[in-house]
């Protein structure tokens, strides 16, 4: 076999071409499409009027940045403001807390279980993570509220995650042992929620050392759209989300939709422990045709309401230009291959998967 293979190997100068290069540059870099190298048109029919952007750094809080970015554009464009940056950590910390309980009630509920059920395996192999959908948004701030940047700003461990994660989850594990082993022993469910209480504790302190601890009261002032100050109060974090959202109860006035290939179309799913808080939502979506939820994107946009979405970036993402195109990079004419699968084919495989989530603000929209 490996005479044949060797033998096909033309030797051509094209071949030899691209493999020199291929051994002093990336990949991406040869396979991009010179027609895509146009200057990026940024000009729209119809734009969200939100005023700068957001960093998540090195950490894999898309999902709430993104989510937060869609409560801000709405506080801009209904006060008037001139910007507006709520704190992404202050919710992180609540979010890493609640998902910490979420392990450790989890770990209870499955007790009497043996240690290789799918369950018990699948809590202890993913006890914690800084990813999420917008249910984990709409839960954490309905029960925690939100505070501006300036109340509680980002840490170095808040935008670098890895490693604090890393550690935690190393403690989680280790009291999720402990508490089992506190069932074998025949603890009653009290004791082991009163030991799940001391553990949560330890958690909370570990946190407020990587993210700084959350604030229960703040002052803002707030300011007209040429900076001029029009009050200044004290807020609770609660009481500043009614002040510039009235409240309005996340859970009830948004849905995810989701085209998901793998499954029957206008029927609603729900992944039973995604969810970001034990007493929280799972992750619930419709299942809808890329046709049908297109017009609810541009719907949104038309209201001035940015919309939360995520997809598979890594692929066809050019960094430089910032632009999310199948046609940023020809792979195929570099390497000589073709790739057919469909998108059905691929996220059945794991070839592809929603991998980042972002703020669409803008549309174009022809005759």
């Amino acid at each position: 076999m490996l005479n044949k293979y060797r033998q096909s190997i033309n030797g051509t100068p094209s071949e030899k071409a691209i493999r020199n290069a291929m051994a002093h540059s990336p990949i991406a870099t040869l396979a991009a499409d010179i027609s895509s190298l146009t200057s990026v048109d940024g000009d729209f029919t119809y734009q969200v009027p939100i005023k700068g952007i957001t960093d998540q750094q090195s950490s894999g809080r898309c999902w709430l940045f993104t989510g937060l970015n869609v409560l801000r554009a709405k506080a801009i464009t209904n006060h008037d403001l001139p910007e507006l940056e709520l704190s992404q950590v202050y919710l992180f910390f609540y979010d890493q807390l609640e998902k910490s309980n979420l392990f450790l009630q989890g770990i209870i509920d499955t007790r009497k279980k043996e240690m290789d059920d799918r369950m018990v395996d699948w809590l202890f192999s993913y006890p914690l993570s800084d990813g999420g959908t917008f249910t984990g948004v709409a839960d954490l701030v309905m029960k925690y509220g939100v505070v501006p940047k300036d109340a509680m700003p980002e840490t170095y461990s808040a935008n670098h995650t890895s490693q604090i994660n890393m550690l935690l989850k190393w403690k989680l594990r280790e009291m999720g042992l402990q508490l089992r082993e506190m069932s074998k022993e025949g603890k009653s469910e009290k004791e082991l929620l009163s030991q799940k209480a001391e553990m949560l504790g330890t958690i909370y302190n570990v946190l407020t050392l990587a993210y700084g601890v959350p604030p229960t009261e703040f002052t803002w002032s707030k300011r007209d759209s040429k900076g001029k100050i029009i009050s200044t109060d004290k807020y609770t974090p609660q009481s500043f989300y009614k002040a510039l959202w009235n409240g309005e109860d996340l859970n009830e006035n948004y849905i995810m939709v989701m085209n998901d290939p793998l499954r029957d179309y206008y029927k609603v799913y729900q992944i039973d422990y995604d969810r970001h808080t034990y007493d929280g939502h799972n992750w619930l979506y419709l299942n809808l045709p890329t046709d049908e939820i297109k017009p609810m994107a541009i719907a949104s946009i038309q209201d001035s309401t940015a919309m939360y979405f995520s997809c598979d970036v890594a692929k066809y993402l050019d960094r430089k230009k910032g632009t999310l195109d199948l046609n940023n990079f020809d792979y195929e004419s570099l390497l000589g291959i073709t790739f057919n699968m469909d998108k059905r084919q691929r996220v059945m495989t794991h070839a592809s998967g929603s991998s980042h989530a972002m703020t669409m603000i803008a549309v174009d929209v022809d005759s």
